[in-house]
């Protein structure tokens, strides 16, 4: 059995020469990555790095997490079904039930589960398709730096304008409102209520709106319980649906499973996808309140909304969840962050910098967007991966996996602040 010690050496040229140029992490982390383990990465020299990035939020619960690969290599020595579109399996089977007693009774949540392809843009294109279906109205409103995915439909409802200009064709049926706190000393509720109220001003009644709570690629940008309560009032009044997409800040991201909890909010539709496959493996869900799902069967699929292997570290991934004692340790380590992000804006005031974010989801935005990039770039020559977020990529942004311990979090941290120190003194 070949292992990572005696594979062909891979050099980063080999990317250069075959890939196409769109590849974007491979620049940022510009190494050849062999071997993880929870919240650290090797790379072909076995040089050590602390994940500050989690694939992007898709490791939730660590790298090759023990309990997860051991179940997936019983699964495959067992010739246990792969792929099944959505036949009926096993597997597909048991994440169904336990996803139901763990996550959807305990929170009192009628929701259908609906496997649409494997990625965070599949499920947002289905959830904008249903809520379409069931009002008969085309308009969907999303909110300023919202980021929803990258094919059509999504880039719709998606704000950042470098990537809405790649789909190369007009983006048509939303309407942008401002996020919260979009405008300082404006309430955008005020100003969403007004355009819904007025007949001519121009928006047609939407059939739904979609929204992060943290935005994510947007900056990390958490919306207050009270504008996501007002904002569910407002669809209530005026029967649009509301979405959550929760592809990056579900699945435990802000502390609990999903990031809408503590607003005590009901979505009419959640997007999840990321951490939803447990593994790091391809899945998403998206959840519809029960009186909403009309569609004919399918109407919405796609050939890999089957991955059983996913189904199965799933499930696993759902035993964090069977009590409260994940969500209280992520808390812990969330308030370890905060006070982190404090002691950065209040230390080095010639970052003009903010803090941003909610639990396990925080970052710092910089005045000058540069320095964020240079701060990420000096950071991964010292052995943490970190990546930027924001219009202008101007926060630097914690996203550990969840499962890191305080050590790695108190090693991660100095590793910032020492890479904080060397960008500015340069």
């Amino acid at each position: 059995m070949s292992t990572t010690t005696d594979r062909p050496a891979i050099a980063m040229d080999v990317f250069e020469r075959y890939e196409s140029r769109v590849r974007s992490y491979s620049r940022s982390f510009p190494t050849v990555f062999k071997k993880a383990k929870n919240y650290k990465l090797w790379d072909i020299n076995d040089k050590e790095y602390i994940d500050f990035f989690a694939g992007a939020g898709a490791l939730n619960y660590g790298h090759n997490n023990e309990k997860m690969k051991k179940l997936l290599i019983e699964y495959l020595e067992e010739d246990a079904i792969t792929h099944s579109l959505d036949m009926a399996t096993v597997a597909r089977g048991e994440f169904l039930k336990k996803f139901d007693k763990v996550i959807l009774k305990p929170r009192n949540l009628d929701y259908k589960v609906m496997f649409p392809g494997p990625t965070g843009t599949n499920t947002v294109e289905s959830a904008l398709k249903i809520a379409r279906k069931v009002t008969g109205r085309n308009t969907v409103i999303s909110f300023t730096n919202g980021f929803h995915g990258m094919t059509i439909g999504s880039l719709s409802v998606t704000g950042n304008a470098s990537k809405r200009g790649g789909a190369g064709i007009p983006l048509n049926n939303s309407v942008f409102m401002p996020f919260d706190n979009y405008v300082d000393d404006t309430s955008s509720i005020d100003y969403i209520e007004a355009f819904l109220e007025n007949s001519s001003s121009g928006i047609d009644l939407p059939a739904a709106m979609i929204l992060e709570t943290v935005q994510g690629e947007g900056g990390i940008n958490a919306a207050s319980y009270e504008w996501l309560r007002s904002i569910e009032k407002i669809c209530r009044r005026f029967g649009i649906l509301l979405i959550i997409d929760d592809v990056q800040a579900g699945c435990g991201r802000t502390g609990t499973f999903f990031s809408f909890e503590p607003a005590e909010i009901t979505p009419d539709i959640v997007c999840l996808s990321k951490s939803i496959g447990g593994y790091g493996l391809p899945m998403a869900l998206t959840l519809i309140k029960s009186d909403y799902d009309i569609w004919e069967p399918g109407e919405h699929n796609g050939t890999f909304r089957g991955n059983n292997m996913a189904f199965i570290a799933a499930a696993e991934a759902l035993g964090y969840w069977e009590t409260n004692k994940f969500s209280q340790e992520i808390a812990a380590k969330a308030e370890m962050m905060s006070s982190f992000a404090d002691y950065i804006v209040h230390e080095y005031p010639e970052l003009s910098a903010e803090k941003r974010g909610r639990g396990l989801m925080q970052g710092v935005a910089c005045e000058v967007a540069e320095t964020s990039e240079e701060i990420c770039g000096e950071a991964f020559k010292r052995g943490l991966l970190m990546e930027t977020s924001g219009p202008e990529g101007e926060v630097f942004k914690f996203l550990p996996p969840l499962t890191i311990d305080q050590e790695g979090l108190e090693n991660g941290f100095q590793i910032v602040e020492d890479s904080i120190k060397s960008v500015l003194n340069n």
